[in-house]
């Protein structure tokens, strides 16, 4: 094997509220060094940790905002998300699902608890991620992938599951279709459960420990809500659980563009923000209520 050594461990930032609906520890950016380049393709990861919310008769969530320029990637672990946007996308994102939604040249969006998960309160566990678009890709015509939990390709390991949510696993390819090479994986081992997984050395690849604990390359303890680095140097790598985990896995080829963001927008160039700052205040990005 030839060993991807590890670059560093990243343990969660403090919590902060998305809207009121979404308590995330903030990985990508973030003040270790885990910016938009070092990380692209990959240009934000939230991750909501296990949080209860008390019953109530108002969903809590994030109200209409836009994006463009990128795609954005929620992976629901505990609870339900109630989701609508501009395109006509929408729906419910339970326990094990993956919404995949490609903004591109500009979408509403909002999110909210499903009305049930709601009024019933619960834990609430989700990853969002945004992945970016490629220069030529960026204003291509929104679109969006409901990928229900059920229909997800899985391959069995040593005392477990990999569920292939994108790329591929062992030849088994994911559901999700993607602007450019990107794998994301959801390792779902037993106590002593070990998987062995590969990329190409210059490709960024991270993961986030969401339940349990693991030993990586047989050496490093990793404890739960802690993101693993990998150094952009050899491609091979090892899981192993010391209890019941679950751990996402993200490995994606550098774009290698110009990155230009502000807010919920991500592009090339300072004009291209500027342009979508216009678009959106002059209603190009559609309707879509409250």
């Amino acid at each position: 094997m030839n060993i991807k050594p590890i670059e560093l461990i990243a343990a969660p930032r403090e919590a902060h509220f998305v809207g009121d609906g979404f308590r995330v520890h903030n990985f990508i950016p973030s003040g270790y060094h885990l910016d938009m380049q070092r990380m692209d393709p990959f240009i934000m990861l939230d991750y909501n940790s296990k949080f209860h919310f008390p019953p109530t008769d108002t969903p809590k969530g994030v109200g209409v905002h836009p994006h463009r320029g990128f795609e954005t990637v929620t992976i629901a672990y505990e609870g339900s998300v109630a989701h609508h946007d501009s395109s006509g996308g929408g729906g419910i994102i339970g326990q094990g699902d993956v919404q995949w939604m490609t903004a591109a040249s500009g979408v509403l969006h909002k999110e909210y608890h499903e009305e049930e998960f709601s009024k019933n309160g619960g834990i609430f566990q989700m990853v969002q991620l945004w992945v970016n678009l490629p220069a030529k890709d960026k204003m291509s015509t929104p679109k969006y992938q409901a990928i229900e939990h059920g229909s997800i390709p899985t391959v069995e390991v040593q005392n477990g599951i990999v569920e292939v949510i994108a790329g591929e696993y062992q030849s088994t390819k994911g559901r999700a279709s993607t602007f450019s090479p990107v794998h994301m994986l959801n390792v779902k081992l037993d106590p002593n459960g070990y998987g062995e997984f590969a990329y190409p050395a210059h490709y960024n690849t991270a993961l986030l420990v969401i339940e349990g604990e693991i030993i990586v390359n047989h050496e490093q303890q990793v404890a739960t809500d802690h993101l693993v680095l990998f150094e952009n140097n050899g491609e091979d790598f090892t899981i192993q659980a010391t209890n019941n985990a679950t751990v996402l896995v993200i490995s994606g080829e550098p774009l290698n563009e110009p990155i230009a963001a502000h807010g919920p927008f991500v592009m090339n160039t300072k004009q291209e923000l500027i342009d979508a700052f216009n678009d959106f205040n002059n209603g190009k990005f559609g309707k879509l209520d409250d």
